[in-house]
């Protein structure tokens, strides 16, 4: 792992803000070329969401996860994945005051995202009952945290099969943009560059993503933040740097299918990598050196995830200062998870 605490504070900020512009820069020409990949294949913007930006916005935790578990610091890299997840659902609600004029919940009816939606509370609660119940060593890892990566195999199958059908039509009534979201040209188009754009943007996300990490790491250590909060809080925010521009960028354009399902992707992807930790930790199983503080995390993610799912199901055009009133639950419930999590 770079060490970069040698530096000082002012160093680190401005290599913290240079990597925020790279990865927010280079995350916005990703959601363009997304977006054109899924109108000129005809794979539908959910499809591109979860299997193409879900994977490459999850390479800074990838990074950041597997170096502090080489080091030894398993409950630092469990809770930045956790933390990731939590903050991941509340950035798709500041993206709905932002940049949507209606309830995100509202114009999106697209049942693969409510079962993507599904999945996610499955998964963080079978995380906070493995670290309750407890692990036993199988095979390089946990028998619970093999599990979770099964699952999450499973996940994705179940995932890519349904975006394939659909299973009920929902009753869409207005203009809000939902006919770009839709819409796809019966002519495909070939590709043409627009792969090795992808892969450069990727290669600038992941570089920019890692000294990020690592800085605000360093950051937090120099202002005497704590381990666990630290990895919940403040290096999960720099951790999701490239969802906050994906996403963003995505809603800009009124891609909000694939807004959405990016985030839900990533945090299925999330709790895999828990799996990847294990395997690499110098302490595993890795489910047992964490207490009440990731059960809390990992649930509060859970929660957070099923304010929006509610909002999916109900589809009610009710908003506060032009975000859905399950945004506005959802930034509630995650400022105050914080605070709870602050005392633990």
């Amino acid at each position: 792992m770079m060490e970069l605490s040698s530096f000082s504070l002012t160093v680190n900020l401005c290599i913290f803000v240079s990597g925020t512009f790279a990865i927010w820069f280079a995350g916005t020409l990703l959601s363009t070329y997304a977006d054109e990949i899924a109108r000129r294949t005809g794979l539908g913007h959910v499809f591109v969401g979860l299997f193409l930006l879900a994977g490459v916005t999850s390479l800074p935790e990838i990074a950041t996860s597997f170096s502090a578990a080489q080091q030894g610091e398993s409950q630092l890299a469990v809770t930045n994945l956790l933390g990731s997840i939590a903050m991941q659902v509340a950035i798709l609600a500041v993206g709905d005051l932002l940049y949507s004029r209606r309830a995100l919940t509202y114009i999106v009816p697209d049942p693969a995202l409510m079962l993507q939606g599904t999945l996610n509370i499955v998964l963080l609660n079978l995380v906070a009952i493995a670290m309750v119940f407890g692990d036993v060593g199988f095979w390089g890892a946990g028998v619970w945290t093999w599990g979770l990566f099964l699952a999450v195999l499973y996940s994705f199958f179940k995932l890519q099969e349904a975006s394939n059908r659909q299973p009920w039509v929902a009753n869409f009534s207005g203009n809000s943009g939902q006919e770009k979201e839709t819409v796809v040209s019966n002519a495909l188009k070939p590709i043409k560059g627009l792969p090795a754009k992808a892969v450069m943007c990727s290669l600038v996300i992941l570089v920019a993503g890692f000294f990020v990490a690592r800085t605000a790491t360093s950051i937090a250590s120099q202002t005497g933040i704590s381990s666990s909060f630290m990895g919940m809080a403040f290096l999960a925010i720099s951790t999701s740097l490239p969802e906050l521009s994906t996403v963003f960028a995505a809603l800009c354009q009124k891609l909000y299918a694939m807004a959405i399902s990016d985030i839900f992707g990533t945090n299925i992807l999330n709790v895999g990598l828990i799996f990847g930790i294990d395997i690499i930790a110098k302490q595993s199983p890795v489910l047992n050196h964490l207490g009440s503080f990731s059960v809390v995390a990992a649930l509060l993610g859970a929660l957070l995830t099923g304010l929006f799912l509610m909002g999916l199901a109900e589809r009610r055009d009710r908003t506060f200062l032009r975000m859905g009133m399950d945004s506005l639950l959802v930034l509630l419930f995650y400022g105050a998870g914080l605070a709870l999590l602050f005392n633990l």
